[in-house]
């Protein structure tokens, strides 16, 4: 399997970042709903595996849904489709590296928020409810349990949590930018998604798919999604932002700078 060392994934998802900001908007509609339900589809499978797993299993149960959640990151980086904590890191070290200006970072955020959101609610409500996969006996107890443990953490706790939980979707995505083949890239996925999803951090494209599952059955409302959405948001952000892109920019600025220069007088002498 053949890699990029971290200098050149630092460059990769600098020109990765800045083709994401730079798509049309029919390209995020579609691409952002297609990462919002793939994501959704990855907490699904998570649900229906483990809401049946005997209770003395204990947290051996997280780590049987753990492993099989990052399914959604797998379907978005390797068939396409545009998620919101992954372009917290790569539109970020584009916006770093001077490829795209503030406005074209935060336009990226705002509107694949936006289609995220549509994709995670279709499956919460199309294969939630009118499927019944998450309507009903064990498996709606456990979205319930699920969505109220997300809901019962304080602002600091749920900005805290989400740090720690884009550090990881950044990185898995950094690492399948340097993969250079469909197995590495999996590989490079699939653990810190498995880290993440075990350790319990809060994804906020996740949260759009189980908070709303659980008020699509009658329990919680839209406020106290709302009061989840935005600590859980900014916290991604900072994770995605701050702990993966401008750490790796400020360690390797210099052989980042050297790199596109190099690129630059290969392009010219062609």
């Amino acid at each position: 399997m053949g890699f990029h060392a971290p200098n050149e994934i630092a460059n990769l998802t600098a020109e990765h970042g800045e083709k994401k900001a730079k798509l049309p908007i029919s390209s995020i509609m579609l691409l952002g709903f297609l990462g919002g339900a793939f994501i959704s589809i990855g907490y699904l499978l998570d649900i229906r595996v483990t809401a049946n797993l005997p209770e003395e299993w204990g947290t051996f149960n997280t780590l049987i849904g753990a492993s099989v959640f990052p399914v959604g990151l797998v379907l978005i980086i390797i068939a396409g489709g545009e998620l919101l904590t992954g372009n917290m890191m790569a539109v970020s070290m584009a916006f770093l590296t001077k490829r795209v200006s503030v406005w074209k970072l935060l336009n990226n955020w705002l509107w694949i928020t936006i289609f995220n959101f549509i994709g995670a609610l279709f499956v919460a409500y199309f294969f939630g409810q009118l499927a019944e996969l998450t309507s009903q006996g064990v498996y709606l107890e456990k979205v319930v349990e699920i969505a109220n443990g997300k809901l019962e953490e304080s602002f600091l706790a749920s900005v805290v949590s989400a740090i720690g939980c884009n550090w990881l979707v950044g990185l898995a995505v950094w690492l399948a930018y340097g993969a250079e083949d469909i197995g590495g890239k999996i590989l490079a996925i699939w653990f810190p998604i498995l880290a993440l999803v075990a350790i319990g951090f809060q994804h906020v494209v996740a949260n759009m798919f189980v908070i709303p599952a659980a008020i699509f059955s009658g329990y919680f409302s839209w406020s106290a999604f709302i009061g989840n959405f935005i600590p859980v948001f900014l916290g991604n952000a900072i994770g995605g932002f701050v702990f993966v892109s401008l750490f790796y920019r400020i360690a390797y600025k210099r052989t980042m700078e050297n790199d596109r220069m190099k690129e630059g007088l290969r392009r010219r002498r062609k």
